[in-house]
């Protein structure tokens, strides 16, 4: 389903108590939910709205049965700027009532290839399999403009169909390494949202949602033709090219 706002923030705000609902009515109580997020300026302005947004519930969101992950990571430690998880601790973490056992974070720190082994290990500790693939409840996705997402970059079609729950990658201009879930672990999600805003991610949102042929080329192309039930969250800037022309 496709979901176009005016801006991003009303993106954020509608996201954010769409997000709010799911934690509170959507899973049978005592069951765990298990949630992997992304990095990013618009995930960033996300986590500022459900802090916020939380106290406006008639009831305490009940944090407690709310496990996050992360659908990628720099290989950096969480203090450095470049940090999924420590942008998310700021932002979110600190100011929700989630205990430490909830947060199961990759280790940018470590070594790249051992922090694969581990994480994976971690994964499925946590959470239930489905043909030897773990099945999160929600995975939140950004585009890249080159159609990357989460760091399955176009150079790395290979990830798409890796057995491995997660693997080792180095973005291919910086050569910075990252820990990314693969695409059969993304597709395996229960819930799957790509969160997109502004005008440079018009261009490739056109190419995927209209399956143009240049779509072919971009994993986030890959990831929506091989799972039509995936919910958008576009501001008009990057729906700008949708208006008339998309089949949805």
């Amino acid at each position: 389903m496709i979901h176009c706002f005016q801006s991003a923030d009303a993106l954020v705000e509608k996201l954010s108590f769409d997000f709010l609902d799911f934690i509170e009515l959507e899973n049978p109580p005592g069951r765990r939910i298990h949630i992997a997020l992304s990095g990013g300026n618009t995930p960033r302005i996300f986590f500022e709205k459900i802090a916020v947004n939380q106290y406006k519930r008639d009831k305490p969101v009940p944090w407690n049965k709310v496990h996050f992950f992360w659908a990628d990571e720099r290989c950096v430690p969480p203090e450095h700027r470049d940090s999924n998880y420590g942008m998310t601790r700021k932002i979110l973490l600190e100011k929700i009532n989630l205990e430490d056992q909830n947060v199961h974070r990759i280790m940018g720190e470590n070594d790249p290839e051992k922090e694969v082994v581990r994480y994976a290990l971690e994964i499925q500790s946590q959470i239930a399999s489905k043909d030897g693939i773990p099945v999160f409840d929600w995975i939140i996705l950004g585009i890249g403009e080159d159609g990357h997402t989460a760091s399955i970059f176009p150079n790395r079609f290979d990830l798409l169909n890796s057995e491995q729950i997660c693997a080792a990658v180095q973005h291919p201009e910086t050569r910075q390494s990252r820990v990314t879930l693969t695409g059969r672990t993304i597709l395996q999600a229960r819930r799957i949202t790509f969160l997109v805003t502004g005008v440079s991610k018009s261009q490739v949102v056109r190419q995927i949602l209209n399956n143009e042929a240049e779509a072919s080329q971009y994993p986030a192309g890959y990831i929506f033709n091989h799972r039509k039930s995936i919910d958008w969250y576009l501001d008009d800037a990057a729906a700008q090219y949708l208006k008339s022309s998309s089949p949805w």
